[in-house]
C-alpha cells in the first residue's frame, strides 16, 4: 500500500518504519541531515518494537498521491506542512497525529477536501540522531473523527493496527483531553532538563506534576468534557482524581512513569528544546490555560509551566528543582490545597 508520512520525527518516523517493515511502499518527508541519512541508509528503528532498517522514499515534501497520509509534525507546524503538500492530499484520508486539542480543526481548514482523522499516540519514542528512531515504551494509538461518520477512522485504524496497536474511538474529543492530561508529564522535564522518570522520582517535582494534571482534569470537567479511556484512564478515574488530595494523587504520575520502563524518557517537549526547536507547550499546558479562561477561571499551575518552558527556550538554561518548587509554593501559598 502507498502511504505518505509527513514529518518523520519521533512519532512519524516510528510509524513510517513499522509500515515500511511490513512491506508497504512508504514515502516520508524530512529535512536537513535527517533527510540525507534516510536517503542514504534508510530509516532505522530500535527499541520496544524491535530493530530494523527500512528503505523508504524521502523528500522535503510528498512527491506522489498516496492511499493514506499520516501527518506527525509538531502542532505549530501542522498547517504549513499540510499546505506545502496540499496537491497530494485532496480526496485522500489524512490522519493527523498530534498532541493538543486543535488537530482536527487545523487539518480540516488546511485540507478541506480530505477525510481528516485525528490520531493520538501513547507510545514513547525518541528521535536519537539523523535516520534513527528509538521506541522507549510501547503503547496503543487512538483514532477518531468529529461527527458520526467514523468510517475513515476505522479504515485507517485497520491499516495501522497491522503494524502497531491502534483503535478507533467514538469520543475522540474526550480522548484528546485524556491525552492532554497524560501529556502533563512533558513540561517539567523541559523545565529541569531531567527525564520523566527522574522528575517523578523527585518528591517536589512529582507534587507539582500531580497538581498540573489535576488542574487539567478540573478544567476539562468544567468545560463539560466526557473523558475517553486512554491508557486505563477512564472518565470515572479522572473524575475521582480531580477531587483527590495531591499527596494521594501522586500515585498517577508514579504509575505513568513505571509504564515508561527504565530507559530515561525525555518527553517530546525536552526533545524539541534540545534540538533548538520551538516546543509544543502552548498546545499542551497552554490549551488548559485557554480553556480555563473560556469558563472565566484560571489555571495557575499550567500558566506557570508555560512561562517556565518559554523561559528555558529563550535562555537555554534549565531551572533547578528547588527553584521550580519555590515558584510553585509562592503561586499556591494563599490558602490552596497543596
Amino acid at each position: 500500500m502507498r502511504i505518505g508520512v509527513i514529518g518523520a520525527g519521533a512519532v512519524g518516523g516510528a510509524i513510517a518504519a513499522l509500515l515500511a517493515r511490513a512491506g508497504n511502499d512508504v514515502e516520508v518527508t524530512a529535512r536537513g541531515a535527517h533527510l540525507q541519512a534516510i536517503r542514504r541508509s534508510g530509516l532505522a528503528l530500535t527499541g520496544e518494537w524491535g530493530e530494523s532498517t527500512s528503505p523508504v522514499r524521502a523528500a522535503s515534501t510528498l512527491t506522489r498521491v498516496n492511499e493514506l497520509v499520516i501527518v506527525a509534525t509538531k502542532a505549530h507546524d501542522a498547517e504549513q506542512a499540510l499546505r506545502e503538500n496540499i496537491k497530494y492530499l485532496r480526496n485522500v484520508p489524512v490522519v493527523i497525529f498530534q498532541n493538543g486539542l486543535d488537530s482536527l480543526e487545523t487539518a480540516a481548514h488546511a485540507s478541506p477536501r480530505s477525510d481528516v482523522i485525528g490520531g493520538l499516540a501513547t507510545f514513547a519514542s525518541s528521535f536519537l540522531s539523523p535516520g534513527k528512531i528509538h521506541v522507549t515504551a510501547a503503547g496503543p494509538s487512538y483514532l477518531g473523527v468529529v461527527g458520526d461518520n467514523d468510517v475513515p477512522a476505522r479504515y485507517a485504524a485497520h491499516i495501522l493496527n497491522e503494524v502497531m496497536p491502534t483503535f478507533a474511538v467514538p469520543n475522540f474529543r474526550g480522548a484528546q483531553w485524556t491525552k492532554l492530561v497524560i501529556n502533563q508529564v512533558n513540561a517539567l522535564p523541559a523545565i529541569t532538563g531531567r527525564s520523566v522518570q527522574a522528575v517523578v522520582t523527585h518528591p517536589a517535582l512529582r507534587h507539582i506534576m500531580t497538581a498540573s494534571m489535576r488542574e487539567a482534569v478540573q478544567v476539562g470537567l468544567a468545560d463539560g468534557i466526557r473523558f475517553e479511556t486512554v491508557q486505563g484512564l477512564s472518565h470515572r478515574r479522572l473524575h475521582t482524581f480531580a477531587r483527590t488530595p495531591l499527596w494521594l494523587g501522586q500515585l498517577l504520575p508514579r504509575i505513568m512513569a513505571k509504564r515508561m520502563g527504565r530507559i530515561p524518557n525525555p518527553g517530546s517537549t525536552l526533545q524539541s528544546i534540545r534540538r533548538g526547536q520551538p516546543s509544543e507547550v502552548d498546545a499542551l499546558n497552554g490549551a488548559v490555560v485557554r480553556f480555563a479562561a473560556t469558563n472565566q477561571s484560571t489555571a495557575r499551575v499550567n500558566t506557570l509551566m508555560v512561562e517556565l518552558v518559554h523561559a528555558v527556550e529563550k535562555s537555554g538554561e534549565f531551572f533547578s528543582p528547588d527553584d521550580v518548587a519555590a515558584r510553585f509554593d509562592a503561586l499556591t501559598r494563599p490558602g490552596t490545597d497543596k
